[in-house]
């Protein structure tokens, strides 16, 4: 049996099950189906089925491997025996969602934040007309998942040690302060209220008045060791918003360009974990270092022509970059055109064969962003 590698994989093992499975299929799309032989003929997507005979537990342990998530039309209790074994971290595990063979109930099993399980089975039960059933505290709870924070934005976190104690402070109702120094302010549904024990304030001071007993910081800038020391049960999220300029002359090692970088970053106490993007001019498009750079850390490319960075006002045009480029500068017309930043963290720094330029994009600030801000002004908890 050759797997497929869509993104899901539904198995049946009764007769209603595999009927089940191909509704699911048809509406999921993109999604694999495993029917035990005797059944497949009752699958409605039946050309597209795979069958299967004997134990699922083996077939079971090959999807476990290959698919972003599993719909497994079984009882729980043999849903549980059957992947226990394949079990090895949320952050790796597919989503394993599971359906009784009559429809019922769709139930998280495995990986519900960080795997999508939870989202999976809010789409199965929708598709079934069935119960959806997640138990983990956040969603039931409505409040922030803190592993789940930023994802859709790209956002990445660190303090991994502090994960569970922040995540218990969210959910136990203890206070918790948000401090948004940067980054996407919709991460929170615009006409829902902030649960009463979070607090969103937009520095470190307005922070440390309201005593809370944990913190989450979005973020770009390194945060100094007194300022986590205040707040020891602290995570930070690195939201997605610098943007470097860049030039080099032609044939510049991908070494050269990545030190340029650090040491800009260090010496701005900037995070190199949020960087969105380097820019560049349209004639460096295929230089093999910058390539290597955005390809080693999973950064955009973008790249524009002469024209269109002659029409941003520099404040350090340069003729000679002109004679060669035809463009009056490179990294800080880049910069200024990707991020929509009116001014530059640093406007142009040449070192060796590098210039570089460091934009913060700016977001706008929406209205829940603006009563959080209020709110913050009164930093006492309910």
């Amino acid at each position: 049996m050759n797997l497929q590698l869509g993104p899901y994989a539904v198995v049946a093992i009764t007769k209603n099950g595999a009927e089940l499975a191909g509704k699911l299929q048809n509406s999921l799309g993109n999604t694999d189906i495993y029917v035990k032989r005797k059944f497949l003929k009752e699958s409605e997507s039946n050309a597209a089925a795979f069958a299967f005979d004997g134990s699922a537990s083996e077939l079971i342990g090959r999807l476990f491997q290959s698919y972003k998530g599993l719909i497994l039309l079984f009882s729980l209790g043999a849903a549980v025996r059957l992947i226990a074994p394949y079990l090895k971290d949320k952050k790796t595990d597919p989503a394993v969602v599971v359906v009784d063979e009559q429809g019922k109930y769709a139930i998280s099993v495995a990986s519900g934040h960080l795997g999508g399980a939870n989202q999976l089975t809010e789409r199965v039960a929708e598709i079934l007309q069935a119960h959806s059933v997640i138990t983990t505290a956040s969603d039931r709870q409505k409040t922030i998942a803190v592993d789940l924070l930023g994802k859709e934005f790209g956002w990445t976190w660190e303090s991994p040690e502090n994960l569970t104690a922040v995540s218990a402070a969210v959910v136990n109702g203890e206070r918790v302060v948000i401090i948004q120094e940067s980054g996407e302010r919709n991460w929170w549904p615009e006409k829902v209220e902030l649960p009463a024990n979070l607090k969103l304030v937009g520095d470190f001071s307005t922070a440390l008045a309201a005593k809370p007993d944990a913190v989450i910081w979005i973020t770009h800038r390194l945060i100094s060791h007194q300022e986590l020391a205040a707040f020891p049960v602290s995570i930070i999220y690195r939201p997605k918003v610098l943007v470097l300029g860049m030039g080099c002359n032609r044939g510049t090692s991908e070494q050269e360009i990545e030190a340029v970088i650090k040491e800009t970053l260090a010496e701005l106490k900037f995070s190199i974990n949020s960087v969105k993007a380097i820019c560049t001019i349209d004639i460096k498009k295929d230089e093999p270092g910058l390539w290597k750079i955005v390809h080693n850390h999973g950064w955009e490319f973008h790249y524009y022509t002469s024209e269109e960075l002659n029409s941003v006002k520099l404040e350090a045009p340069s003729t000679t970059v002109f004679h060669y480029t035809g463009a009056y500068g490179v990294s800080e017309p880049a910069a200024k055109l990707y991020s929509g930043a009116a001014s530059l963290a640093v406007v142009k720094k040449k070192s060796g064969n590098v210039t570089i330029s460091v934009a913060v994009r700016a977001n706008k600030v929406g209205s829940f962003f603006e009563t959080c801000q209020k709110r913050g002004e009164i930093v006492e908890f309910k």
